[in-house]
């Protein structure tokens, strides 16, 4: 079979484009960690001699850090006075914590599944699935510190909003379930916006569920609370909001889960869906984005749902079709794409 040169140059270059991306991950996770991103994000410029006295690091793998992150486009370079710095964009991802497009997160994510690829061969071997729970514990603060910048710039000002009268109800005082809380970002950001509400946070893995905890009495919050339940069987009625932050594809059975749900809330209640964006048909999730949702949706999510009763395995780039179908065969009789952004579905369903 005859090669063809210029094709097999373009795809050897992605190859060693990829490869580079995956060698840095540990070094962006490092960077966060020891404030390297941070410290240079407040500065003008600084030599890496520079920065390594303000992180109080060594100098020469600072030195080398800053040409990874410089060769890869997360900091800039400037060759006359040999400094670096980074551009407010740059920032926004990397240096800013409070930032709705705070990219750190993922990084941690990714570092669990290099941990866990062993237990994820086998899985393809057997068909069987893995516990949330049986996962490097890099994966449970990646998830948290990936999805809390997203939920911190938009659930209050983008999301709830475009819920029919529900920021109303949550300001006179509602009752509010938080499904598949995990560390609790949701759970929490919602309980200091509306203080006249109460909100409880579930979570079938109980480490995160004491997490939460912990999170919620360093917070201040004291219209909140948790218990360790999963989506079919989470204690209470009379709800007027249960939510579903970026869990719902995970899930054994998600219809079981919405039939549950739609007997907890009130006539007039709201279940508040937000999924990783997807569109219904694969070959429109062929981009960036699908391909990072598909890649943890085969070595997380899907073996997530797989471990669970039924495994429907609906992964994470399910789309608004399918979660529509989920929710309708779990009794909800309306459904709507409520708003979306190019990271997010938000879906409301109503009894």
């Amino acid at each position: 079979m005859e090669l063809n040169e210029t094709k097999l140059h373009d795809l050897l270059g992605k190859v060693v484009t990829e490869m580079g991306a995956a060698a840095n991950g540990p070094l962006v996770t490092i960077g966060d960690k020891l404030g390297l991103y941070k410290s240079l994000s407040k500065s003008d410029s600084l030599s890496s001699s520079e920065l390594a006295t303000k992180t109080n690091t060594s100098e020469r793998y600072v030195r080398e850090w800053l040409a990874t992150q410089a060769a890869s486009g997360y900091v800039e370079y400037d060759a006359d006075n040999n400094k670096f710095y980074m551009t407010p964009e740059q920032t926004a991802v990397f240096g800013n914590s409070k930032s709705p497009v705070f990219m750190t997160g993922g990084f941690y994510a990714v570092s669990s599944v290099y941990h866990d690829e062993p237990k994820v061969e086998e899985a393809f071997k057997t068909g069987k699935g893995i516990s949330w729970g049986d996962h490097n514990t890099c994966l449970f603060c990646g998830t948290e510190k990936f999805f809390s910048p997203s939920y911190e710039g938009n659930l209050i000002q983008n999301w709830l909003p475009e819920l029919d009268g529900v920021v109303e109800k949550l300001e006179e005082g509602a009752k509010v379930a938080d499904i598949g809380c995990g560390h609790a970002a949701s759970t929490i950001i919602m309980a200091k916006a509306f203080p006249n509400s109460t909100f409880v946070g579930y979570d079938f893995h109980d480490e995160s569920i004491k997490k939460a905890k912990k999170k919620a009495k360093k917070a201040g919050v004291d219209n909140i609370s948790f218990e360790v339940a999963t989506a079919k069987d989470f204690p209470g009625k009379d709800y007027d909001l249960v939510c579903f932050f970026d869990c719902l594809h995970d899930m054994g059975d998600p219809v079981g889960a919405c039939r549950h749900v739609k007997k907890a809330l009130k006539p007039d209640g709201t279940c508040m869906i937000v999924e990783p964006f997807a569109n219904d048909e694969l070959k429109d999730n062929l981009n960036p984005v699908g391909r990072a949702f598909y890649a943890f949706s085969t070595t997380i999510c899907t073996p997530c749902s797989l471990n669970q009763e039924v495994g429907l395995a609906l992964g994470a780039q399910a789309g608004q079709k399918r979660l529509e179908d989920v929710a309708t065969r779990g009794g909800f009789t309306q459904f709507r794409l409520a708003t979306q952004n190019p990271f997010n579905l938000i879906l409301e369903a109503r009894p």
